[in-house]
């Protein structure tokens, strides 16, 4: 006789819902794709194009702007969130106001502007400034979803997206946002328990080192096609601004994606999410996530 399965809680129809969106976000297009829609070519024959010297000038300047980044988190953490706009406490779990993701669309434009004018050799200058902002962004997502921005783990999360942003379709099947997110789990485990241990003073800590080598090691390579899409002689601060704005709309969709899930594995359990998130049909999940203002 065989087993009677065990069926874990069922989320709602809201909840299938945000979970349909989320699977849509985190199997959306390729990032290459978006950025040759959006430069009117091939985002390879552009890599190929690259001089030997750029992919050690990006690799030296994604670290630099992660860190720029883990410094930002560092900062603030354990401080109060901001008060909600009737002044009363944010809440610890309950999802906050829907981010505003089109101000950093805009801010993240401007620096693609001037990326677009001076090309590779502004990159040490706006790469940082640019992640910097688009970390602002996630976290807004992250604290949207009801994540606690006051914890460490939280804010490694919002680190961990930068290295969630290549499509899933990359991966196995329709587990293939589980699995990046599986390969960055445990660096985050031991990271954020140094952050949660040593504060301000876990920066350079090696659990802490660890995780950001991986999570730079897998976010190169999309600004490596950022910085080729960019490459093109004259291209021009339009065209700047243009790539810059499909790049952080690339790591929004993750954000939300990536949030929405957690959101619903606190409710739910993971395994519960899991089976619901791999029962959506892929074919559900293709078309694009609706515009997020």
């Amino acid at each position: 006789m065989e087993p009677i399965p065990i069926l874990g809680p069922q989320l709602t129809v809201d909840d299938l819902a945000a979970l349909a969106e989320a699977k849509r976000a985190l199997e959306r297009q390729p990032l290459a794709m978006k950025l040759a829609g959006a430069v009117g070519m091939p985002i390879e024959r552009l890599l190929a194009r690259l001089p030997a010297y750029a992919h050690e000038t990006i690799a030296d300047a994604t670290r630099r702007a992660l860190d720029a980044s883990l410094r930002t988190a560092l900062a603030t953490l354990g401080k109060p969130e901001p008060a909600l706009e009737d002044g009363t406490a944010r809440p610890r779990t309950a999802a906050s106001g829907k981010p505003r993701d089109w101000l950093h669309k805009v801010a993240v434009a401007t620096t693609g502007a001037a990326g677009g004018a001076f090309g590779l050799v502004a990159l040490p200058a706006e790469l940082p400034l640019t992640t910097t902002l688009m970390f602002r962004s996630i976290c807004a997502i992250a604290r949207s979803e009801g994540e606690d921005l006051r914890e460490a783990h939280a804010r490694l999360q919002c680190l961990a997206v930068f290295g969630m942003g290549s499509n899933a379709q990359d991966e196995e099947a329709d587990f293939g946002y589980f699995i990046a997110r599986g390969a960055l789990a445990q660096a985050i485990s031991k990271a954020s328990s140094e952050l949660a241990s040593k504060g301000v003073a876990a920066h350079g800590a090696p659990a802490l080192v660890r995780l950001m080598n991986v999570i730079a090691a897998r976010f190169s390579a999309q600004v490596s096609e950022q910085i080729a899409a960019k490459s093109i002689p004259a291209i021009g601060a339009v065209l700047g601004a243009a790539v810059n704005t499909v790049f952080i709309d690339h790591f929004q969709q993750t954000a939300h994606g990536h949030f929405t899930v957690r959101r619903l594995e606190r409710r739910y359990g993971t395994p519960a999410v899991q089976a619901a998130y791999r029962a959506i049909e892929s074919t559900a999940a293709a078309p694009a996530t609706r515009s997020r203002a």
